[in-house]
């Protein structure tokens, strides 16, 4: 399989055009961008002003303001002018979707248009049409005559403009010839790019989002592989996650979809959406770009560069595994949870990672996010375990338990090769990636190839390198080129400060393999520098130590529900509101998800206009969206079910529809 980058083995940005953004330089290895969009009302020029100036102010380098029709494109221009006068020179982008004279306006007055092919020409009427190869020509004829006029534009005046494809408003006519594809979210762009070179402007930066992180990561690859053998060059990539969401799920959420391309080298500039005030937004853009800001030192140890892989980077495909117990094959991805650092652990000590003990009654209740097995280190435990709940613990304390099938032993790998003591029904191995090779860079001489494929060995993964993912998706090559089918919990720790920081670290570095179809368990855990102090400094309600291993187990579990491998709550595809949103988006989404935050696998989307809606809410199962002032449209799937409902009762009938479906469970109480 050929490459879509330049290296996978360590951290090397894509070559990409060179954009100018007003005075702002974009691709071309200048620094990795951070954007965001207003949420306010784009005739409301002294609130949008306010707002510009608060994201500006966070670090924003460019603000994205919607632009529905030419009032508001028109409106623009008394923007950025009030912004000027007040000192702020951060260049605008206007925001287009279905109004193409609303473009042509906002191209001859601020720095940047933003336009979607899937709406930008075509209206999405969810139809199937069989084209013929003379009728899908004709249909890209009147695609050149209605987008060249915003190119000459463009070119005239200056301005850039972003070919931003969204997943979930695919045009009828690509749905109907490429599907609901990753490649076909390639093809809408390309279509438009092609256009764009024959008229020879190229001041354009492109974008592939979706709120699926799998279906995102595998359409950039696609795209720059297209771009590159098509052109022998790729433009910039405008990085965002859609609809991600709030709180952590958010940030998690975003920072797979994104930290995956990054850790690539793919990526120019980025955009965390989040359903808060976008000022919000940019720290954790931020703290995202920071880990790629400073060129990372060469490891120690470098694998030798791939050239070809043995698995399919365009194409979701779960590594092959053996099952070892209730790990591997086709069995979700277990959660680890490490409490070696707990001393004399006791049965309430669980309840941060799912366990939740009654002593009068003696009985455990299990929670959906219930860690599978905890790290125990030297202790064998003094009371009973929750019946689901197994053990790992260093060999020395394993042949003290009395219940070996509920306590495995957890070895380094020269460890296990020597013992003569181990499981016969699973051993835990810890293997450092970087260790896999020698100062060469080959595997070759890794002497526990063997141990490895034992029928009992389950490989926990890690490593203490710069470019940590870079070296395990390395080693899982090599897994499979050697046909090591041994299942892999991934092992990663953090060092750094704040709970966003964490997030990240966790997200991108276990996010990525997973999203490559590597890892059939996680474990989170903390390495010095992380401290109680800095996971509760930006408001996180974490109260003792106790709290800290709820934090990782909640992660462990948010990354894989993010990564599609583990659904074990409910799912909210939230769009982070704009100037169109028609009621509360912040208020609307907190208050459908205390309502509904218990049902188990469902995907509900939550948008504030029908922009967002029934589009990009892509693979949601309910769909609640703005159809106008104070009114409603739900929807199950793509299809309405009730339109224009009153907003007041809105939830209420959310409610009702899911038990007309069957999706509805009453909560429970513990």
């Amino acid at each position: 399989m050929e490459l879509y980058t330049e290296s996978l083995t360590r951290y090397k940005r894509l070559p990409t055009r060179e954009v100018k953004i007003g005075d702002l330089s974009l691709g071309n290895f200048n620094p990795i961008r951070v954007q965001t969009m207003t949420t306010t009302d784009t005739m409301d020029t002294l609130a949008t002003v306010e707002q510009s100036i608060r994201c500006i102010e966070a670090g924003a380098e460019m603000v994205r303001i919607t632009a529905p029709s030419k009032k508001e494109a028109e409106n623009l221009k008394v923007i950025r002018d009030e912004l000027r006068r007040r000192g702020y020179n951060t260049p605008l982008i206007a925001d287009i979707h279905f109004t193409p004279n609303a473009a042509e306006i906002a191209a001859r007055l601020i720095e940047k248009v933003r336009v979607n092919p899937g709406n930008y020409v075509d209206k999405k009427k969810f139809e199937l049409i069989e084209y013929s190869d003379a009728d899908y020509a004709e249909e890209i004829d009147r695609i050149r005559e209605r987008f060249t006029p915003l190119v000459k534009i463009c070119k005239e005046y200056g301005t850039a403009m972003r070919i931003g494809t969204n997943h979930g408003s695919l045009s009828d006519r690509i749905m109907s010839r490429y599907g609901d594809t990753a490649m076909g979210m390639v093809e809408s762009a390309m279509e438009f790019l092609r256009i764009a070179r024959y008229e020879n402007y190229h001041n354009i930066v492109l974008s592939m989002k979706s709120s699926n992180p799998q279906v995102m990561v595998q359409a950039y690859r696609l795209l720059v592989n297209l771009m590159n053998s098509e052109f022998g060059e790729a433009y910039p990539l405008h990085l965002g996650v859609t609809e991600a969401g709030d709180g952590e799920d958010g940030r998690i959420k975003s920072a797979i979809g994104i930290g995956t391309l990054l850790e690539d080298g793919i990526g120019d500039t980025i955009r965390v959406s989040l359903t808060e005030d976008p000022e919000f937004e940019i720290p954790v853009c931020r703290d995202l770009v920071k880990r790629y800001s400073i060129p990372a030192a060469e490891p120690a140890v470098s694998p030798g560069e791939t050239t070809a892989l043995p698995y399919d980077p365009f194409h979701y495909q779960r590594r092959v595994t053996d099952p070892v117990d209730n790990i591997g094959g086709r069995q979700v991805p277990v959660v680890i949870a490490d409490l070696s650092k707990v001393e004399n652990i006791l049965p309430a000590d669980l309840q941060s990672i799912g366990y939740v003990y009654d002593e009068p009654t003696d009985k455990w209740t299990i929670r959906d996010a219930a860690a599978d097995y905890i790290i125990t280190g030297h202790q064998v435990l003094s009371f009973n375990l929750p019946g689901t709940l197994k053990v790992l613990v260093y060999p020395a304390a394993w042949a003290l338990a009395e219940d070996k099938t509920k306590y495995f032993p957890l070895f380094q790998d020269s460890g296990f090769a020597m013992s003569d003591i181990k499981s016969p029904l699973v051993n835990f191995v810890m293997v450092d990636a970087g260790t896999v090779y020698d100062a060469d860079g080959s595997a070759d001489t890794y002497p526990y190839w063997g141990q490895l494929a034992d029928p009992t060995v389950v490989i926990c993964l890690s490593s203490t390198a710069t470019n940590a993912m870079q070296v395990c998706r390395n080693v899982f090559a090599e897994f499979i080129r050697r046909q090591v089918k041994s299942p892999v919990v991934l092992m990663t720790d953090s060092a750094l400060a704040t709970p966003d920081e964490h997030l990240i670290h966790f997200a991108t570095e276990t996010g990525a393999l997973l999203l490559d179809g590597f890892g059939d368990g996680i474990c989170l855990g903390y390495s010095s520098g992380a401290t109680l102090e800095n996971i509760k400094s930006t408001g996180r309600t974490y109260l003792d130590v106790k709290d800290i291993y709820q934090f990782t187990n909640n992660t462990a579990f948010s990354i894989l529900q993010a990564t599609r491998t583990r659904i074990s709550k409910t799912e909210y595809i939230s769009c982070p509101s704009c100037g169109r949103t028609l009621f509360d988006l912040q208020e609307t989404t907190a208050k459908i998800r205390a309502v509904t935050n218990h049902l188990k696998g469902i995907k509900i989307a939550i948008m504030g206009c029908i922009v967002n809606g029934p589009g990009e809410m892509a693979d949601a199962d309910f769909g609640y969206v703005g159809s106008g002032t104070g009114k409603i449209t739900l929807y199950k799937g793509r299809d309405v079910m009730k339109r224009n409902v009153n907003s007041e009762v809105a939830v209420e009938e959310l409610i009702r529809l899911l038990k007309e479906n069957e999706a509805w469970i009453e909560p429970a109480t513990l």
